[in-house]
């Protein structure tokens, strides 16, 4: 690696004198330096909980869904990646069945995709609920929901679901991506489990249903 070009005051060629005791000194206050930088670390690292420290490795995250109400969708994180989770109404799943024939893969045959689980039609354990992981197949853009149907954005014929506005894909309410849009496979849904009825853990799928 070049070294830092250094401003020397005065005559450019005269050459700086070597001075043996000057330069210990700068290598004995360089290795304090770094131990002391070494101890100061520790103290940080240590000061992270067990929990956070499994949080920052990807262990799984337990949510409270007690609240939300039919039609709404919260967002949290997950190994870095935002996850919806939706309460869908009647209405909303009514509408998957109307948008099959609109999709590239309506039956989730990429099995990578989701776990096997949620190989149905809500691609989902339970059918009002819809976990997913909130990033476009395409280039990872993050669609933005549009629930409403007969959205002007997208269309008169649109049932509600989710739209990504960097390139257009646009998703039904279980992330199943419509025909000839730049994403190539349906949204991802992570491994979770019910704790409850109004409790998830996210990031795992070998428990109760």
């Amino acid at each position: 690696m070049a070294s830092t070009p250094v401003s020397v005051l005065g005559n450019p060629n005269t050459p700086t004198p070597c001075n043996p005791g000057r330069r210990q000194l700068l290598i004995a206050t360089a290795g304090v330096g770094g131990v002391l930088a070494a101890a100061a670390a520790v103290p940080f690292v240590a000061s992270l909980t067990p929990s956070e420290r499994a949080m920052a490795a990807g262990a799984p995250v337990e949510v409270d869904i007690d609240k939300l109400a039919p039609g709404e969708m919260m967002v949290v994180e997950w190994r870095g990646k935002p996850v919806w989770i939706l309460h869908r109404t009647p209405e909303m799943l009514a509408a998957l069945a109307k948008a099959e024939g609109e999709l590239a893969d309506p039956g989730s045959a990429v099995a990578s995709q989701q776990p096997e689980y949620a190989h149905n039609p809500h691609r989902s354990r339970r059918p009002e609920i819809f976990v997913a992981v909130g990033i476009c197949t395409h280039l990872g853009c993050s669609p933005s929901s549009a629930f409403q149907p007969g959205n002007p954005a997208i269309g008169a014929d649109w049932r509600g679901g989710f739209l990504c506005p960097c390139h257009g894909s646009t998703f039904d309410l279980a992330g199943r991506v419509f025909k000839n849009k730049p994403a190539p496979t349906n949204l991802e849904v992570p491994p979770y489990i019910y704790l409850s009825d109004a409790r998830l853990r996210i990031g795992e799928d070998n428990g109760p249903a």
